[in-house]
């Protein structure tokens, strides 16, 4: 549920340069009892999958923890994303993944048929995600109206000067010394449709506002707070 406040503080305008009428973030708000809408067996399959793969590696003890790596709502995620892609209006279905990680949500957001790209600095990170594709390909495959093959690119999911968006110089995001991968992938945060996000605590007005300052209008960003909440913002025009 979205107060006045919300909506206030998320009517945010960058610097005078910013368009007239200025451009804000419009809440979507999101059906009660969505976590309790019906997820197809396969999904369930490979959500466990992803489970019992995070457990192994997170259990080994001769290699070294990622730092700040918690898996997701991956189940509540993949909800969200299919009530996204069934009743809202898209600008296109490219849809990529902020911090992918064991690409989870990248594998499920093709499967509810978006055109999915996830992006993730850490090589470790990379590789499992890459397993994760790999076993689960056939799953995806066989899914009706499943979007392509994901694709996982290494570098930073930020774009070139973010930083300045930032109250905090010392938010997690801003600790990735690596290039930002948009140049890589021939992309820029406008020419996706949607923007998943599991932001770290005191970074959600960060990630809505990078989205804000990058995302094309009427480009749609998911964000995942924690237990039992989900956002979903859209990128619009204010009134004049």
């Amino acid at each position: 549920m979205f107060g006045f406040c919300d909506l206030f503080r998320h009517a945010f305008v960058p610097d005078s340069s910013s368009i007239d009428p200025p451009d804000m973030l419009t809440p979507i708000e999101l059906p009660s009892g969505l976590d309790s809408t019906e997820i197809p067996t396969e999904i369930h399959a490979m959500v466990h999958g992803v489970k019992q793969r995070i457990e192994a590696f997170q259990d080994r003890w001769d290699r070294p923890q990622i730092e700040l790596f918690v898996a997701a709502d991956y189940l509540y995620v993949y909800q969200t994303m299919r009530w996204v892609a069934e009743s809202q209006m898209l600008n296109n279905s490219r849809f990529v993944e902020w911090g992918c990680g064991f690409a989870a949500i990248t594998w499920l957001a093709a499967a509810v048929g978006w055109d999915a790209i996830g992006i993730e600095s850490e090589p470790e990170l990379i590789r499992q995600g890459e397993a994760t594709l790999s076993d689960w390909q056939e799953t995806l495959a066989a899914i009706p109206k499943s979007g392509p093959t994901p694709e996982l690119v290494r570098g930073n999911f930020l774009p070139e000067g973010s930083e300045t968006l930032a109250e905090d110089p010392t938010l997690p995001s801003l600790g990735h010394s690596i290039e930002s991968a948009y140049s890589s992938i021939g992309l820029d945060v406008e020419d996706f449709g949607i923007i998943y996000s599991y932001p770290w605590p005191g970074e959600d007005d960060f990630h809505e506002y990078v989205f804000h300052r990058n995302a094309a209008y009427g480009a749609v960003m998911v964000l995942f707070k924690g237990p039992n909440e989900m956002r979903v913002w859209r990128k619009t025009r204010g009134r004049s």
